[in-house]
């Protein structure tokens, strides 16, 4: 029963009111009523009217003082440093012979962790100096799988003016992230110095404090507009409050309770939303309208490049033995660099670049109309020979150098054709001798006669000549007449071919 009820009904007691008239003017039972009579009746003091007879409560304990209050600044020290409650009880029995149990240490330390909420500074950017993008949820829109889903609401907003750039897409990836960016620049009119996001993988591939690895295309993109990104610590999002505030206050008020029935209705949405209520608002802080504010912001915005970024992918691949990388089912050249070395490649719509492991450009191709096409030039199309080639050269070693040399030589004159050649030479040893061959190619290459043909000719010519005795020359025989009828023959021919001349010039006197 509330006391003032219960002081109403003492009252009336006191003052000879009937058990009923109470409980007509307090609502209070009877039986409730009777039971105070009787009480008061019997002596048991129930209110204020028993005065003296009441028993004061207990004073409250005096408080005491912890165990660990003579080593308060050491303890403070060492939470000062991180340190937890056992860590501090374990050196303070160590080091200070201290005697009290762990509980006292855990509720002192505990104690010390109340500290006051923490502080956070006010940041203000030039106009033009900062941007902060992040990713929300948009309103539920109709999907092509006839079911309404949540796109991905991306708001880039500028730090000065507040003034913000809203778009909802179906998908994310490093590019989409990328074009959302360019796509903000454009409409913003101009792109500011610092972009502030958090370690989303679209943006940020390995988080890193001191250097984070951005993804290279949204680098690649942020360079073209002289923008350079700052990505947040992890686990920092008050760095960039302000973007997360536009993505609520767009969430909240924008689109709260809307549906749409497709993706460019929701667009059309927010952009009619932004001119027509989010610029024309009074800033919360500033106190002037985000509309007036971006037109101050808006000449400080640094220009925009003569043309859009080209946006690529990029990709690591490992060169091959031909020299070559494979791109999208087409084959490039990707010479000087190494075979089996990896190279970084940029897909662009209309070209291939392949880069060194310095980012330096090797190569620039036009990218294939087909996969499974080669695009090399004809200085790129050199021999390369096989590992055949290989070991059958090496063989050619052990016959000699000289025909080792021939060989080389050979392959190196005529390419494909030669290696057909130096299969014949390695057959060589099961029919000639090595000496023989090595005579045969020393000659041979001495007189720049580089032919298989010419090789075969001249060791059968040898092989022949050792087979067969030389022949003998003889003046006298049956089918040879005597020398003197040669001797008379010749005598009777000059006798008459001197008479013949004599008559002529007789004649012709």
């Amino acid at each position: 029963m509330k006391p003032e009820l219960l002081t109403t009904i003492r009252t009336l007691l006191a003052q000879g009111a009937t058990q009923r008239e109470i409980e007509r003017f307090t609502g209070v039972d009877r039986k409730t009523i009777r039971r105070y009579q009787r009480a008061n009746s019997s002596g048991v003091a129930t209110g204020a009217e028993a005065g003296d007879e009441q028993i004061p409560p207990p004073r409250p304990p005096a408080p005491t003082l912890s165990a660990c209050a003579p080593h308060r600044a050491w303890i403070e020290a060492q939470v000062e440093l991180g340190r937890n409650a056992v860590s501090i009880y374990q050196d303070l029995v160590e080091l200070h012979g201290f005697a009290h149990s762990y509980n006292s240490v855990k509720r002192f330390v505990a104690s010390l962790k109340r500290r006051a909420p923490e502080r956070f500074d006010v940041l203000e950017f030039l106009p033009g100096e900062e941007a902060q993008v992040d990713y929300g949820q948009g309103a539920p829109t109709l999907h092509a799988n006839g079911k309404y889903r949540r796109p991905y609401l991306f708001v880039m907003t500028l730090k000065f003016s507040g003034k913000s750039f809203r778009k909802v897409v179906w998908q994310t990836s490093q590019e989409t992230w990328a074009r959302l960016h360019e796509e903000a620049f454009r409409a913003l009119g101009g792109c500011c110095k610092y972009v502030v996001l958090d370690n989303l993988k679209e943006g940020v591939i390995r988080p890193d404090i001191y250097a984070p690895e951005l993804n290279p295309v949204y680098a690649a993109m942020l360079a073209h507009y002289s923008a350079v990104a700052d990505p947040c610590r992890v686990r920092d999002p008050n760095r960039k409050g302000t973007v997360e505030n536009a993505i609520q206050h767009t969430q909240t008020t924008a689109l709260k309770g809307r549906r749409f029935e497709s993706i460019e209705a929701q667009n059309e949405w927010l952009a009619h939303w932004e001119e027509r209520w989010a610029a024309p608002r009074i800033h919360g802080r500033k106190k002037r309208q985000v509309a007036e504010l971006f037109r101050e912001e808006q000449p400080h915005l640094q220009p925009l490049p003569a043309s859009g970024f080209a946006f690529f992918r990029q990709s690591v691949r490992t060169v091959d033995d031909a020299g070559l990388v494979q791109v999208e089912g087409s084959y490039y050249a990707a010479l000087p660099a190494a075979p089996h070395g990896e190279v970084t490649v940029r897909a662009f719509a209309q070209s291939i670049e392949i880069l060194d492991a310095r980012g330096q450009l090797l190569r620039r191709h036009p990218k294939a109309a087909r996969k499974g096409a080669f695009v090399l030039e004809g200085t790129d199309r050199i021999f390369n020979p096989s590992r055949e080639t290989t070991r059958m050269l090496a063989r050619m070693d052990k016959i000699g150098p000289r025909t080792a040399a021939f060989a080389r030589e050979l392959f190196a004159r005529l390419g494909r054709p030669g290696q057909r050649a130096i299969y014949g030479l390695v057959q060589l040893p099961r029919r000639y001798t090595r000496a023989d061959i090595e005579a045969v190619c020393a000659q041979l290459l001495a007189a720049d006669c580089l032919s298989y043909a010419a090789v075969k000719r001249a060791l059968e010519r040898r092989q022949a000549a050792a087979a067969s005795p030389p022949a003998t020359t003889s003046v006298e025989g049956p089918q040879i007449r005597p020398i003197t009828d040669y001797q008379s023959f010749w005598e009777t021919h000059t006798r008459t071919h001197h008479d013949d001349g004599d008559l002529d010039g007789h004649v012709h006197h």
